[in-house]
């Protein structure tokens, strides 16, 4: 059994094995969004009974689930923002197992794909920018959200890039191949989450452990 999967993951076609690791990645990292929106709308809706609800990720003023859930910002669209979450991720999930059976995605598809994955990550990234500078407090669910985001972002897009999936100009389509052959894509990934979390641990410091 140990033996299979490592074979899986080791294929000698490097573009089936990249997909492997593409979507088993993005399979992973869609599950464990999938599970933090939950507790994030477990906990919307235990707000909303208590207001003054306490939750076991609520450690300090600074890392506090309840302060977050509680602010204007944690329902932008009249519901609690996790709610697209439980929408979205069980497609994610869908297109994670379909990718890993070998499933050949219409280019128009992957495309429109590519976008939402994009504007998901747009919209991650702009949460935490609210919840670091604005609301002043982290919730480590939707921290886990962000990661699982940027994960998926940048799996989907590799792909994507080199099936030529993104209607990109030959040469802009040539930069791009040779971007994500070089693993620059993931060297960039690894910039992104280290700087994040430096952000992070500039801005409140020895507070996040008080």
């Amino acid at each position: 059994m140990f033996n299979k999967i490592i074979e899986f993951f080791t294929h000698k076609d490097r573009d089936l094995r990249d997909n492997r690791w593409i979507f088993t990645t993005m399979l992973i990292a869609a599950i464990v969004s999938l599970m933090a929106a939950f507790i994030i709308s477990v906990e919307a809706f235990e707000i909303a009974k208590n207001p003054d609800a306490q939750f076991g990720c609520s450690i300090n003023i600074i890392i506090n689930c309840a302060t977050v859930a509680k602010s204007s910002y944690a329902t932008m669209f009249g519901f609690p923002n996790s709610f697209i979450g439980l929408m979205m991720e069980p497609a994610f999930i869908v297109i994670a197992i379909a990718g890993l059976a070998g499933v050949r995605f219409h280019r128009l598809f992957m495309f429109i794909t590519q976008i939402i994955f994009t504007a998901a990550l747009i919209f991650a990234y702009y949460l935490f920018f609210l919840s670091t500078f604005v609301i002043q407090a982290l919730c480590p669910w939707c921290l886990l959200v962000m990661l699982s985001a940027t994960i998926m972002f940048f799996s989907i897009t590799r792909f994507n890039i080199r099936e030529d999936n993104l209607y990109l100009s030959k040469k802009f389509a040539t930069l791009g191949k040779n971007f994500i052959r070089k693993d620059y894509d993931k060297f960039t990934l690894a910039i992104i989450v280290v700087a994040s979390v430096i952000l992070i641990i500039v801005k409140y410091g020895n507070g996040l452990f008080a």
